[in-house]
């Protein structure tokens, strides 16, 4: 295996995406790149990215999609739809590279949910479905598209007139049995020789859109596991997957779902040592790994998060100390990661300040003596204004009044600690 492995992640800027850069934007071992259909929050996120690929369903998906792997010396493409899945292991020898995923039968069956429910349900528990309105003797019943993803088209549902509105809506949808229970995930890795190294269920505590955006670990798992070895010994699995089931009225797990690629909240077990992302391009490199999860309690919540990117070119910094790097008796930690992100870029860090104290006491006893390219020390009577150099250069400070003066004086980007994000770089 090569130094670095060069690693398309489509769609990039999707849930599961974004999940896929965190990670693997720390591994000394792949080289990263994006790329969308649509500009997305990928954008934002991978350094390497590339937009206005056509449509997955474009006649024209396959041929772009095979210049962008030459042109860039791809090894190989991390999809990250259950779609793009099935399209790509359609089509795997066209593309003159890997594709992280499960065999294209499997990804074909874990597409179509009767598929899933066809070929399972003579070993797990699986919902009734109902072949037409006719036949519902229950309500309320719910209601998903066969094929699709989240919470699109999924309804639950409590009259014959709601179901036929919802068919008229959403002609593609089945027809299944009411699961009231609790909800889980159960995050499963399996390897090139179809062992299943790795099971770990979660809560689904907080559902937005489909997605598990409050999830907690499970603590007694054997039930998730028996029906995670009875999924694994019916399909064939490669890497990362996942399924998700149900406690029926009765208390019993059902099965929702099955998918052939990792959840978007599996980075709770990243984070407890499971990479799934970072084990399947091993696997399918044909590298054995080994897997060593740690064993505490863990919460993951998740909500939206901001990233920028502004027109402002600078090559220094003059940053306050009071109240902006040191605040309340606490290093300001978001500004100490935009200063050594300012040493990554060779660009100046330098601080101005009107400390009344002993500055290099100060610095020493929060370790940031030696942080800065160049350290100005000021009487409070001075004007930073007149001790800087503008060119280049742009100015953070806590004080309202010191940002204007060097506005009013230089006419350069001034910034709060509250406007820090905006600088910060993934």
């Amino acid at each position: 295996m090569k130094s670095k492995i060069r690693i398309l992640v489509f769609p990039c800027g999707s849930e599961i995406g974004l999940e896929v850069h965190r990670a693997l934007a720390f591994s000394s071992h792949i080289k990263l790149f994006g790329a969308s259909s649509l500009a997305d929050h990928g954008k934002f996120i991978f350094k390497n990215y590339i937009e206005d690929l056509p449509f997955f369903d474009d006649p024209e998906f396959i041929s772009k999609l095979s210049e962008i792997v030459v042109e860039n010396q791809i090894d190989a493409i991390y999809p990250t739809m259950d779609s793009v899945i099935s399209m790509l292991t359609v089509n795997s020898d066209k593309l003159g590279c890997k594709v992280i995923c499960s065999p294209q039968e499997t990804a074909e069956i874990c597409l179509s949910k009767l598929k899933t429910y066809s070929i399972l349900e003579s070993v797990i528990r699986t919902p009734r479905v109902y072949k037409s309105v006719d036949e519902v003797d229950v309500y309320p019943v719910f209601m998903k598209p066969d094929v699709g993803y989240g919470s699109r088209g999924a309804k639950l549902v409590h009259t014959r007139e709601e179901v036929l509105h919802h068919l008229n809506e959403h002609p593609n949808s089945i027809i299944l049995e009411n699961l009231p229970g609790d909800e889980y995930t159960v995050d499963c890795f399996t390897d090139r020789n179809g062992n299943l190294r790795f099971i770990g269920s979660r809560n689904r505590n907080r559902i937005s859109n489909g997605i598990s955006v409050n999830t907690t670990r499970v603590s007694s798992t054997q039930e998730f596991e028996d029906i995670g070895n009875l999924i694994n010994r019916e399909l064939t699995f490669r890497g990362a997957w996942f399924f998700q089931v149900k406690r029926n009225s009765l208390g019993k797990l059902t099965l929702l779902e099955v998918a052939s690629r990792l959840g978007g909240s599996s980075g709770i077990h990243r984070n407890l040592g499971v990479n799934f992302a970072l084990l399947s391009i091993f696997d399918m490199f044909d590298q054995d790994v080994q897997i060593l999860p740690n064993n505490f309690e863990i919460e993951m919540d998740r909500a939206l998060e901001n990233k920028f990117k502004i027109d402002v070119d600078f090559n220094k910094v003059y940053i306050d100390l009071d109240d902006c790097l040191i605040i309340d008796s606490k290093v300001n930690t978001t500004l100490i990661k935009f200063i050594f992100q300012l040493q990554n870029q060779g660009k100046q860090s330098i601080l101005l300040t009107k400390h009344a104290g002993d500055l290099s006491e100060t610095l020493k006893k929060y370790r940031i003596h030696n942080l800065f390219d160049q350290i100005i020390h000021i009487q409070s009577t001075d004007e930073k204004s007149d001790f800087i150099d503008p060119k280049g250069a742009i100015f953070i400070d806590d004080s309202h009044v010191e940002r204007r003066q060097m506005r009013k004086a230089h006419h350069i980007p001034v910034f709060a600690p509250d406007s820090l994000e905006s600088l910060i770089i993934s």
